[in-house]
């Protein structure tokens, strides 16, 4: 019998534990941190033996292959010494995908891809039997073992991607390319560059991978480092034969000399960055035989991602905008440029060698003040403080929507959009935009 041992007991390790026991593998699970209690009864109940607030050597370094949690870095102490036994350590998607036919259509990058793995779901799912996984939703392992989809579309990060060996998706989609969590790449741009494209690394021509043209970083490295795909890229600045381009306010997608028009005007999300994603979307529906109409539809009543640009209220005419999904410079670059009004702007966070000069313009242009909301607001402080009239700090998010507030006139926005990530002083970016949108509705 084959040792299984799961290292974090979060969705994803619940998930691998119960496949990994139907599958027959004896299965350990072990958490350094506290196991929650929903993850908890889910292992009781499955009698699947587990620890937590500690790893016991003895019982980890037996196994036969380990699948740890994306949160887990490779630098900590007990992952080298699996490394060092030459023990596998793989991610939940390379465990899970070993035991599924299903068509996969992994979606990564930097920014976008969970709005475009959403997108991408709400089409298929009119015509197709999808699960929706990955970064996102219940486990791919636990959809596995429940559902059995004939089709998946999978958001993957490049923690999840670092542990994928054989993982081999029939579609797979990158967004974009732009530095982040380069504390978890030796600060090394091209480290995290790798990482990403470690979703086509399996691929043959007989699979595709679609991806943003216009991304200076994906076309340098396609052109120095070979990759057996099709390519289908989209652009919104050049014509493209085999892929998806806008041509005056139409998507024109061509596959295999098959070509669909959709309009780009009714797109139910605004903005440049929203016309790319549902680019994407649109090319792998086509790619999979979904309706034209279906498509369009499906594009014009999409409802968006929640802590993504979500439109929260408006008070006194002022348009409060929760934007916390936004954890790196590039998520706010879009968020900033998508304002069309003054704008007071709520940052800051746990910063992961950002650098904000890219922000400059639209700073100068439409921020009116900046509400620094972080343990330590130094860099923001250093950056944009002789941009605006107004900087101010706080540690409490009721606090800064109150100081917003005040600031805000008729006509206004006030938008959330930290361009951090969350873990100062939030448990993730999602508590952060509850938080935020609590405090709204209280003022």
């Amino acid at each position: 019998m084959k040792r299984l041992v799961v290292l974090g007991a979060g969705e994803s390790g619940v998930g691998t534990a119960l496949l990994g026991k139907e599958k027959g593998y004896e299965v350990f699970v072990s958490d350094k941190g506290k196991i929650k209690e929903k993850y908890k009864e889910v292992l009781i109940h499955n009698e699947i033996e587990w620890e937590d607030q500690q790893h016991t050597e003895a019982k980890i370094l037996n196994a036969d292959v380990v699948m740890k949690s994306p949160g887990i870095p490779d630098k900590v102490p007990m992952v080298e010494a699996l490394l060092e036994k030459g023990i596998s350590v793989i991610s939940e998607i390379e465990f899970a995908s070993q035991f599924t036919n299903a068509t996969i259509v992994a979606i990564t990058g930097s920014n976008g891809k969970t709005t475009t793995s959403m997108l991408t779901h709400h089409v298929l799912k009119q015509e197709l039997n999808v699960g929706l996984a990955g970064n996102i939703g219940d486990s791919f392992a636990k959809q596995v073992l429940e559902h059995n989809y004939k089709n998946y579309v999978l958001e993957i990060s490049s923690f999840q991607l670092d542990g994928c060996f054989n993982f081999k998706p029939k579609i797979a989609v990158i967004t974009n390319i732009v530095p982040d969590h380069l504390d978890r790449y030796d600060y090394k741009f091209e480290n995290y560059i790798a990482s990403k494209f470690r979703i086509a690394q399996n691929q043959t021509k007989d699979d595709y991978l679609i991806y943003d043209a216009d991304d200076k970083v994906i076309s340098e490295h396609l052109k120095k480092y070979p990759i057996q795909s099709t390519f289908l890229p989209f652009s919104l600045t050049k014509k493209i034969e085999n892929g998806a381009y806008l041509d005056n306010d139409n998507i024109i997608i061509t596959i295999n000399n098959n070509k669909i028009i959709m309009p780009a005007k009714n797109i139910a999300l605004d903005g440049k960055h929203n016309t790319k994603n549902a680019m994407a979307a649109s090319t792998v529906s086509h790619l999979l035989k979904i309706r034209k109409q279906t498509i369009r539809e499906s594009l014009e009543n999409f409802q968006g991602v929640e802590h993504r640009l979500e439109q929260v209220l408006k008070i006194n005419k002022v348009q409060y905008i929760n934007d916390s999904k936004a954890t790196n410079v590039n998520a706010t670059y879009f968020a900033l440029e998508s304002m069309d009004a003054p704008t007071v702007w709520i940052v800051g966070g746990v910063d992961k060698g950002n650098d904000y000069t890219e922000l400059f313009p639209f700073v100068n242009e439409k921020v009116k003040a900046i509400i620094c909301l972080g343990v330590d607001n130094q860099k923001l402080l250093q950056s944009f403080g002789n941009m605006v009239d107004v900087i101010v700090e706080t540690q409490f998010m009721s606090e800064a929507v109150k100081i917003a507030y005040k600031i805000a006139e008729s006509g206004d926005n006030v938008l959330l959009s930290p361009a951090c990530a969350s873990f100062d002083l939030f448990e993730n970016y999602e508590e952060r935009g509850r938080q935020f949108k609590e405090a709204v509705r209280n003022l």
